[in-house]
């Protein structure tokens, strides 16, 4: 078996698979190292949008960043359908953040100017409708409803599907995937990294680290920073009905196969083994006066899962100065910048060198200057 490649990609969830993928396609000799079904995988517990509205806050850069993920997810899209025959159900016509008081509403359109006055932050649309344009749109909300905020860039996508598409993928492109091959250690020595795993040593002319929140243990190995803080959410799922919601919103989404999840929750914690059922009663409730409809349907499931998140919210994209070669990718979005990570971020890789004028906002070296006091999850 071959063990010496061009590059070496530390984690194969979402992250990992875009950026292994957007370097296969560029014909890098690429081989992803993963651990086993046991970890614990952001890429099978997330909500699934493709999101612009609330994203940047404290970060005018992130904004631009996921307007781009926004304008070429079609390509994503239609270059995963033609290789695998995978259709991953894009869908981008615009999302919704809804409120159920005056009082939430104002709160959503002050945050949202905030966010958009800040210098350097991208120019795009959103708009702030009241209950009879949103309801123009969204026939079936609740009298509750007393607006909403709309972004046009805004959707969602079938996430599993797009997951399986980049590792159906990966077969065409060559790339090796290997999971139970966790990495321990990494060292670099006459031009080339050595990374330990239990199965074996694995030799690379480079390495990107985009093992979520593992990155934290592993970023340092190689002259770099991660820091995390991981949260947890909950989503509750529906069984599947006719179709009712043309627009995704941040808390509920109809997904192309009918169900309907409903999330957006948000603790401290980071034990997924569990449910906190009066997060779940509250989540349900207010996804019930929002639609109505929703009422008659049953819960099909629920679970809870832990989120990557560097410890401001805002992504991570870094090279090493000690360490030539070695990189490290992490980001709470890896749904919504999947199309960054496979077009952009990829090349750059690939070409040794991180562009300052797309990802230089991004550098951990951030985390020097100040000590960090918020999530960037709005």
């Amino acid at each position: 078996m071959r063990n010496d490649y061009d590059i070496a990609v530390v984690g194969g969830g979402l992250l990992g698979s875009a950026i292994a993928w957007g370097l296969g396609r560029i014909g890098q000799r690429v081989v992803v190292l993963d651990e086993g079904d046991v970890t614990k995988r952001a890429s099978r517990a997330n909500f699934a949008l493709v999101w612009v509205q609330s994203k940047g806050l404290g970060m005018p850069a992130y904004t631009v960043w996921t307007v781009r993920a926004s304008e070429t997810w079609a390509q994503l899209a239609a270059d995963l359908k033609d290789q695998t025959g995978l259709d991953v159900g894009l869908q981008r016509n615009g999302g919704f953040h809804l409120a159920l008081s005056e009082g939430e509403l104002e709160q959503r359109a002050n945050t949202l100017k905030r966010l958009h006055n800040q210098i350097g932050a991208a120019d795009y649309q959103v708009e702030v409708m009241d209950h009879d344009r949103v309801a123009a749109m969204l026939p079936a909300i609740g009298p509750e409803v007393v607006g909403g905020t709309f972004c046009p860039l805004d959707g969602h996508v079938n996430s599993l599907r797009s997951f399986r598409a980049f590792h159906t993928g990966f077969k065409a492109f060559g790339v090796d995937y290997r999971p139970e091959h966790p990495v321990t250690a990494i060292a670099q020595s006459g031009g080339e990294f050595r990374l330990t795993t239990p199965k074996g040593e694995i030799r690379a002319g480079k390495v990107v680290l985009a093992a979520g929140n593992a990155n934290e243990t592993l970023a340092p190995m190689v002259g770099l920073k991660a820091p995390m803080g991981p949260t947890r959410g909950q989503i509750v799922v529906t069984e599947r009905t006719m179709p009712f919601l043309p627009h995704p919103l941040t808390t509920i989404r109809q997904t192309d196969e009918g169900t309907v999840m409903i999330g957006d929750s948000k603790e401290d914690l980071l034990d997924d083994s569990g449910l906190d059922l009066s997060i779940s009663t509250v989540m349900a409730d207010r996804a019930r006066r929002t639609f109505p409809l929703l009422g008659r349907l049953n819960v099909v499931r629920t679970w809870s899962g832990i989120r990557v998140m560097p410890k401001d919210g805002f992504p991570v994209y870094d090279q090493s100065e000690s360490h030539p070669g070695a990189f490290v990718a992490c980001c709470h979005s890896g749904v919504t910048l999947a199309s960054n990570h496979a077009y952009a971020l990829a090349p750059m890789i690939a070409a040794g060198q991180l562009d300052a004028a797309q990802v230089g906002a991004f550098t951990g070296r951030r985390f020097d200057a100040a000590a960090t006091t918020g999530s960037g999850y709005y």
